[in-house]
């Protein structure tokens, strides 16, 4: 009565029992059948082979309170529940009436796929408080850097202020040198230098 596989699943699921079931002989005699009477016999023993487990299975290992309410029989054969499926229809039918699901190596693997993102929706649903928590820390976070960056471009802006004054300043400065060089005085004439105020004048900053 121990299960072969109990795949544990949150509330509300609650653990999958998986147990393998191969009606080896009954199948073998299905397939090595020779003539239609044999056949008849051989469908009727794989049918009852194939309840029977079904029957087992449900009875053993869905438990209320304990277990979740469907479980699986696993057919380590793809021949075994390709022959299932499309022949016993009715079997397959009745199966899923005792809530066992028929699975084989492939579908097995699809049914795992499923289950494991059912447990990730449910972890993530559990961690829902906590990311939300996160986010919220980190939406003040980025608010915080927005303001520096804000700061940070007020302090670029009022440099570029400052350095468009001073290169202002230096060109009016470079400007006067010019006016100063260019003016030829001419020692030869006798010419009087122009007054020290004048001169004055022109050196002041800011005086065109």
């Amino acid at each position: 009565r121990r299960v072969d596989c109990l795949l544990k699943f949150p509330n509300p699921t609650g653990a999958i029992a998986v147990d393998a079931k191969f009606p080896l002989e009954s199948y073998r005699a299905l397939i090595d059948a020779g003539d239609d009477q044999a056949r008849t016999r051989a469908r009727r023993a794989f049918a009852a082979d194939v309840r029977k487990h079904v029957g087992d299975i449900a009875d053993r290992y869905i438990i209320q309170g304990e277990t979740a309410e469907h479980a699986l029989m696993f057919l380590p054969s793809e021949a075994v529940f390709a022959e299932l499926h499309t022949n016993f229809q009715d079997v397959v039918e009745k199966s899923h009436r005792a809530r066992v699901g028929i699975v084989s190596p492939t579908t097995m693997m699809a049914t795992l796929t499923t289950m494991r993102a059912i447990l990730k929706d449910a972890h993530m649903r559990e961690q829902a408080g906590v990311i939300q928590q996160e986010v919220g820390k980190m939406m003040v976070d980025v608010g915080r850097l927005d303001d520096r960056v804000a700061k940070l471009q007020s302090h670029f802006n009022q440099a570029a202020e400052d350095i468009h004054q001073i290169r202002t300043s230096t060109g009016k400065i470079t400007r006067s040198g010019e006016r100063i060089e260019e003016m030829e005085l001419d020692e030869n004439d006798g010419a009087e230098l122009p007054p020290a105020s004048a001169e004055i004048r022109l050196l002041e900053p800011g005086r065109s």
